[in-house]
């Protein structure tokens, strides 16, 4: 399964942007969906993740208040609504789905599928 993220690109300090990701094609029923990115130099690192059944949300604290993740059952989908963006938030971002989550989901290793990522570029 081919996860596709679109949305990324080009904003100024203090503005939005609204990450998506939908596979090609699932049948599967995920335990969790997640976005994750990547600076330049630096590891990739945990943003948001959703589990499901319930719908428990997970936020890295420096997105925490700005960022927003949901998820769209009827479109397998999982987006992320990135407001008051600030030239931190640069990097490629990574969209990942979790068939069982045993640990913690803010650990990239629970992941089972990932998408290619879309870069994110904020200027100050």
């Amino acid at each position: 399964v081919q996860l596709q993220p679109s949305g990324g690109g080009l904003v100024q300090a203090g503005g939005s942007l609204r990450l998506s990701c939908a596979p090609s094609a699932s049948t599967f029923r995920w335990n969790a969906e997640a976005w994750f990115r990547q600076s330049p130099g630096k590891e990739r690192e945990f943003v948001a993740a959703v589990v499901w059944p319930g719908g428990s949300k997970w936020y890295a604290d420096s997105v925490k208040g700005r960022f927003t993740i949901s998820g769209d059952s009827a479109k397998n989908a999982v987006y992320l609504e990135m407001n008051s963006l600030i030239p931190e938030d640069t990097a490629v971002y990574y969209c990942a789905r979790a068939l069982r989550i045993i640990g913690t989901p803010r650990n990239s290793d629970e992941y089972d599928e990932w998408g290619q990522g879309t870069h994110v570029t904020v200027s100050s």
